[in-house]
């Protein structure tokens, strides 16, 4: 095949897979509208439209999926392969790109990738806030970290924490002016700071559990954020009570700036994990990032 179709084709998965010429010409590290023409030219040649266009967005036609489907695997691989040569390098080297959580990344990841890098400057790691359930896959990301009951069967998967538990808080001059909850199914009457799922979308119904039996409850509120830590602030400011994770409430429940209720419904939750697709060439770099965050516990 003559270089120039190759660079032709790398162009077009480059623009189909970010679904924008901007951020694929910043990508490949040139201009959009030489890549405009670059497309322009791949589908004369082929005599069929790969891509549509609108001023908002692009998105691929029927022979653009089926072209992006049959050849995008095989880039990869070639791209995985090469990657693999870092093997022959005295030190491990390369970037690593993980999806996870904002929780996930600030009380499990950073805390071990701190102490790590500074012993492997070759080594770059790109943490991506991502609460939803991102393909891993399809985001072209290294891994991923979820807790062990969303991980798919066709993932390999490390532990890289301990079993973690959630409580329900709320600032002193929330409750000073509200009953103190007794009972899960009293939230009801409470305002509530929701999370809202990017994934679907959906509001997250806070879970407990009583004599073994699990509980899932709906609540209400003025507030729903897509980060924790928006929560967090909202709660700190009285504006309700929120159900988040121990590690992030901690130093406020022994400051006396949140006050914790219902902690015995509150159950322990599986860990997270790092995963990442099981045919993977594992590069150096890689396995030494794994090393570094797998739970010792």
């Amino acid at each position: 095949m003559p270089r120039d179709n190759v660079n032709d084709l790398l162009a077009f998965l480059a623009v189909a897979r970010e679904r924008s010429f901007t951020r694929a010409a910043a990508k490949m590290g040139v201009s959009q509208s030489a890549l405009s023409h670059t497309i322009r030219l791949l589908e004369a040649r082929l005599g069929i439209r790969l891509l549509t266009r609108t001023t908002r967005a692009v998105s691929v036609t029927e022979a653009g999926a089926r072209l992006l489907e049959s050849i995008g695997p095989h880039f990869d691989e070639i791209e995985a392969q090469v990657e693999a040569l870092s093997e022959l390098r005295d030190k491990p080297a390369g970037t690593i790109r993980i999806a996870a959580s904002d929780y996930a990344i600030r009380y499990v990841l950073w805390p071990k990738l701190r102490k790590f890098l500074p012993n492997y400057p070759d080594i770059k790691i790109e943490l991506v806030q991502d609460n939803g359930l991102t393909d891993i896959v399809t985001g072209r990301f290294d891994a991923g970290v979820r807790m062990g009951e969303h991980l798919a069967k066709d993932m390999i998967s490390a532990r890289i924490s301990p079993d973690f538990r959630m409580a329900v808080v709320g600032a002193p001059s929330y409750l000073a002016n509200h009953p103190t909850p007794l009972h899960p199914k009293d939230l009801v009457g409470h305002q509530c700071i929701n999370f809202r799922l990017q994934t679907s979308g959906a509001l997250y119904a806070w879970e407990f559990e009583q004599n073994g039996r699990e509980m899932r409850i709906r609540v209400e509120g003025q507030l729903a954020f897509t980060n924790s830590f928006d929560v967090l602030e909202a709660t700190l400011d009285g504006f309700g009570l929120s159900y988040m994770a121990e590690e992030i409430v901690r130093p406020y429940l022994e400051q006396g700036r949140l006050v914790r209720v219902l902690e015995e419904y509150c159950p322990y939750w599986d860990p997270y994990y790092l995963y990442y697709p099981s045919r993977r060439q594992a590069s150096p770099a890689f396995v030494a990032v794994v090393e570094a965050l797998r739970h010792r516990g």
